[in-house]
């Protein structure tokens, strides 16, 4: 092992492999911030450059490309509000609202540590437990990936914010209807297409989401004429710096946030096909409710830039950690980087790391160097950036538009998608207006189609629905997710009403159940210590009288 990992550093570091995966970071930082611009496309165009390298090269630049992608989508995300990646769309709620607030150095700084971090969180679990944690994976069927999309979509009652979950609830609705529209996936019968030809195709996801964050938000900063003409931000550019110190240390006295963060990332991009774009809305979500002012989340809080940064680039890890220990792409960045080894005749399995030492420890080693590259080419990138908010918005909208609509027609090469990104801007606008949360209605949008393929795949295999509360891991997912639509009331009358001192007990008594049917040992002690506990809180609380405020002792 040590022989191997010393001749994959060396090959690692010379001169020529650190220069191209600086190159690949510097791409995928100019990818991730230019909206419609995705990793999955930056990488796809680094491949054809890859042929002539030496595998350890060719990786360590797409490499690069992933880590620097995943990190860029952030400063188009703070500085003008627009996600530059789909993983990037919950750092927007809470990083543009304090990059407006004139702290864009604050904010950009917590972005970038909290990306950092979360990926060497990310890339330590990748070197220590890649074989024990690709195995979660493989348990996974479409039975369970259902339930835990349902969780998420239950997030659409924290994402609502204080007052406006009945307009959430139907924002959500109305993201999964226009899942809904086009072909079905596993059956190909056309829906609510009317014969339209585009429309059989369904809504691109990148459109709507450029539509409904981006031109909206435009719309809305240009309809003030006054306003037009002013820039985005009234700050000197030249007097902003990058508040590097001070993020950092945020971020560590923050560290729960951060921790549970990363390995809620990790966790799910073991998941294949589940991805960023899901693990940073995921995080945010549990940042919110955790919190003890979850009422501050949107209004530009660090919390709420530390949990969905350090989460989609620790997501990454998780991603590689499914290639590297069992040959099966966490997502489609990593189909392409094993479609880049089977080029150079390397069979991805799940012997990959035992026959591929020297290759495999490269990869290891390039993924965390690549953290670093990546904080020291942001120190520049973002000076440059924080100068096109000194732009009157007026030109900046334009300027903006244009290369949104280039990026969106790049997609697919359709004028359908630019169209897509006019009429869910005019709707996202008018939304804001009426005072409708748009982020339930991305969720919808994003994980209505994953929803509906797995259910159909479910019930393909077998129309056996018990089989939705019989398997663990689905089980698990269904309970946390009937508790998650639960404890928006939860954090409101807690402490005052009687029901809220069973809340967390009975959860530790019933998640338990599935655990204790898992494979393996450790699983099924954590499900007993888990019961265990939940029963100790309900004797303490009944000694106590079930006197309200009593959680404050008993956990």
């Amino acid at each position: 092992m040590i022989e191997n990992l010393q001749l994959a550093i060396v090959s690692v570091f010379e001169l020529q492999t650190l220069a191209l995966l600086a190159l690949g970071v510097g791409a995928g930082l100019i990818a991730g911030a230019i909206p419609g611009f995705t990793i999955a496309m930056g990488v796809v165009l680094t491949l054809p450059f890859t042929f002539g390298m030496t595998p350890i090269q060719g990786l360590s630049t797409m490499m690069g490309v992933f880590v620097g992608g995943l990190s860029g989508g952030l400063m188009s995300g703070m500085l003008i509000g627009i996600p530059g990646t789909p993983s990037s769309v919950a750092t927007t709620f809470d990083g543009f609202p304090m990059t407006r607030k004139g702290k864009p150095g604050l904010a950009l700084g917590l972005g970038v540590w909290s990306s950092f971090f979360g990926g060497i969180i990310s890339a330590i679990l990748l070197v220590l437990m890649a074989p024990q944690l690709a195995r979660l994976g493989l348990e996974f069927g479409p039975w369970d990936y259902f339930s835990l999309i349902l969780f998420a979509l239950t997030i659409t009652a924290s994402l609502a914010g204080e007052g406006k979950l009945l307009k959430g609830i139907i924002a959500g609705i109305l993201g999964l209807l226009i899942a809904t529209i086009g072909e079905d996936e596993i059956n190909g019968v056309a829906r609510f297409s009317y014969g339209n030809d585009a429309l059989e195709q369904g809504f691109a996801f990148l459109p709507v989401l450029i539509g409904l964050f981006a031109f909206s938000q435009l719309l809305g900063d240009i309809q003030d004429r006054e306003r037009a003409k002013k820039p985005m931000m009234e700050t000197d550019a030249k007097a902003v710096r990058v508040e590097h110190l001070q993020a950092i240390k945020m971020i560590m006295s923050r560290w729960v946030n951060l921790l549970r963060s990363s390995l809620i990332g990790v966790f799910t991009g073991i998941l294949p096909a589940a991805g960023g774009s899901i693990s940073n809305i995921l995080a945010y979500d549990q940042a919110k409710k955790a919190s003890k002012t979850p009422e501050k989340f949107g209004t530009g809080i660090p919390d709420g830039i530390i949990a969905p940064e350090s989460a989609n680039n620790a997501t990454a890890g998780g991603a590689l950690i499914m290639m590297m220990a069992l040959g099966i792409p966490g997502d489609i960045v990593t189909a392409v980087m094993l479609g880049a080894l089977l080029i150079h005749d390397v069979v991805p399995s799940p012997s990959f790391i035992t026959d591929q030492a020297v290759l495999a420890y490269g990869i290891f080693i390039a993924f965390f160097f690549a953290h670093f590259v990546m904080i020291a080419l942001q120190a520049f990138g973002l000076r440059a950036f924080l100068h096109i908010t000194r732009v009157p918005m007026y030109r900046l909208v334009a300027v903006i538009l244009g290369y949104c609509a280039i990026g969106v027609f790049a997609l697919h090469n359709v004028t359908f998608d630019i169209w897509t990104m006019f009429w869910f801007g005019i709707i996202g606008y008018g939304m804001r207006v009426l005072g409708f949360p748009l982020a339930p209605m991305i969720l919808g949008v994003v994980l209505g189609t994953i929803a509906e393929l797995n259910l159909s795949r479910s019930l393909a295999i077998d129309d056996n629905i018990l089989l939705f509360v019989t398997r663990p891991w689905s089980l698990a997912f269904l309970i946390v997710a009937a508790y998650s639509l639960l404890f928006p009331w939860y954090q409101k009358y807690r402490g005052e009403k009687i029901w809220t001192l069973f809340f967390l007990p009975t959860l530790m008594i019933l998640i338990a159940v599935p655990l204790w049917q898992m494979n393996g040992t450790v699983r099924p002690v954590v499900g007993v210590a888990l019961a265990l506990g939940g029963i100790y809180f309900l004797w303490r609380r009944n000694q106590s009288g079930w006197m309200l405020n009593s959680h404050i002792k008993g956990g």
